[in-house]
């Protein structure tokens, strides 16, 4: 199926590594020009590498997405590189703090600001962008931790906010031809990243937990990720929006309990 984003312009937020890259690699290997941004100069220059051998155009700023006017230097930055925006991927996202018990009301607010206000900002600054080209796709990066009960609160409470605010602006921003949605990953396993770790750190651990709540024996990959939000920023998803998609593969938990 042809996704009809040859030439189209996809922006994503933390688009160096992990879930980020895969999205920003498949937009492009579909002949979407990107531009993506991270906090870290040699790991940035090796992602727009890469993405460029693919044959696209490329932006890469870096940038970090919880310091004021960051997002919207990054979505000014790379609409005048290259020459428009059809796509936002709120990508970056994380938690602060342990447990409830041990969380401070600062750890609350900056796992706020790096998930539910970071993909806020990245979408007000970038609704201008979409608009002007005709209408647009914005996708969040959720997680099954913002619907179903798991540890880290501040986490799950801040990816629910993300499902809400995507329901919500999938309402207001249609006038303006703007889709808006959520993917909620599962855990997701690759190289470099925490479930990779957790593997090294308690292999009999997260087997067992694989073993109880994944159906399919598994965790997920990077592209099965990619794919779905690849699909949603493509006008072939037309009609979808306001939404969650959840991509977990039936799991149950959303995390292991790490204490």
């Amino acid at each position: 199926m042809d996704l009809k984003l040859k030439d189209k312009v996809i922006l994503v937020t933390g688009g160096t590594r992990g879930i980020g890259h895969a999205i920003a690699r498949r937009a492009a290997e579909e002949g979407a020009n990107v531009g993506i941004c991270g906090r870290t100069k040699e790991t940035l220059e090796a992602a727009v590498a890469a993405l460029r051998a693919l044959g696209g155009e490329v932006h890469g700023e870096q940038v970090d997405v919880l310091s004021a006017g960051g997002v919207e230097q990054f979505v000014e930055a790379s609409a005048k590189a290259l020459g428009r925006v059809d796509g936002l991927v709120a990508n970056v996202g994380g938690t602060f703090g342990g447990n409830f018990m041990e969380t401070s009301a600062e750890d609350w607010v900056k796992t706020l600001e790096v998930n539910l206000v970071h993909a806020a900002r990245l979408i007000r600054a970038g609704a201008p962008h979409l608009q002007a080209s005709g209408g647009g796709s914005a996708v969040i990066i959720a997680s099954i931790s913002g619907s179903r009960v798991g540890p880290r609160p501040q986490y799950g409470a801040s990816k629910a906010a993300e499902i809400a605010l995507a329901a919500s602006l999938g309402r207001e921003l249609a006038s303006l031809k703007i889709r808006v949605n959520t993917v909620s990953p599962g855990s997701i396993l690759f190289e470099g990243g925490s479930w990779a770790k957790r593997v090294k750190e308690m292999p009999e651990r997260i087997a067992d937990f694989v073993a109880r709540e994944f159906p399919w024996g598994r965790m997920g990959t990077l592209d099965e990720v990619a794919d779905v939000v690849t699909f949603l920023l493509s006008p072939r998803a037309s009609w979808i929006s306001g939404t969650d998609v959840v991509v977990d593969g039936a799991q149950k938990t959303p995390s292991v309990q790490l204490k």
